[in-house]
Formats: C-alpha cells, sequence, structure tokens
C-alpha cells in the first residue's frame, strides 16, 4: 500500500502562485510514477501533470503547459506541483495518483487538496 497526502492548496488571487505537496509512505517511492489530476465541480476528475519514476520525463495538460511544473524529491518521498499565472479556471480539487512503474493504471489516490482562484 502506498499511502498519499496532499498540501499547499488554498486560496490565491489571479495571476497569484500556488506550490501543492504530496506525500508518499508505506512503499519505495522511486518504484511509482506520479501523477497531479484535478477535478473542477461539476466536472470530470482531468489530467494536469505526470513525472516518470526518476524525475527525469514529464508531462502535462494542454491547459498547463508552460504555468506549471512538476517535480518529486525521491530521497523525501514527496511530489511537487508548482502553478504560476492561476487563472479562475484553475480552481478544483488537487488530486496526487501513483502509479507502479510495471502497471498502466494508477492505484493510489490522496484525499486532495482545494485550490480557489478568485478572479
Amino acid at each position: 500500500q502506498v499511502q498519499l497526502v496532499e498540501s499547499g492548496g488554498g486560496l490565491v488571487q489571479a495571476g497569484g502562485s500556488l506550490r501543492l505537496s504530496c506525500a508518499a509512505s508505506g512503499r519505495t517511492f522511486s518504484n511509482y510514477h506520479m501523477g497531479w489530476f484535478r477535478q473542477a465541480p461539476g466536472k470530470e476528475r482531468e489530467f494536469v501533470a505526470n513525472i516518470r519514476w526518476s524525475g527525469g520525463i514529464t508531462s502535462y495538460a494542454d491547459s498547463v503547459k508552460g504555468r506549471f511544473t512538476i517535480s518529486r524529491d525521491n530521497a523525501k518521498s514527496t511530489v511537487y506541483l508548482q502553478m504560476n499565472s492561476l487563472k479562475a479556471e484553475d480552481t478544483a480539487v488537487y488530486y496526487c495518483a501513483a502509479k507502479s512503474v510495471f502497471k498502466r493504471e494508477y492505484d493510489y489516490w490522496g484525499q486532495g487538496t482545494q485550490v480557489i482562484v478568485s478572479s
């Protein structure tokens, strides 16, 4: 089992920045690819960004490309999402997720952290 705990959400004005953190425990963190997803009220959960186990390969949704940066510190078993130039449409609950390097689907999910961007 992998336990994931997100933090860093909050209320921010449009154009501002936030950094989300997701602390993992329970298994060897470097055996997992990590991702960030979000779900806005009344909408489906959507992919935001992911990062391979080594940190060398990342990918982003088009809607956040150039504004958000995903990173990880395997020594701290933590993945981060730096969010800059925030927009009202970034308002959502943000979830981190872990996927074994041997699997295609995300196995473990955090409880989520709320981000509200006021315009």
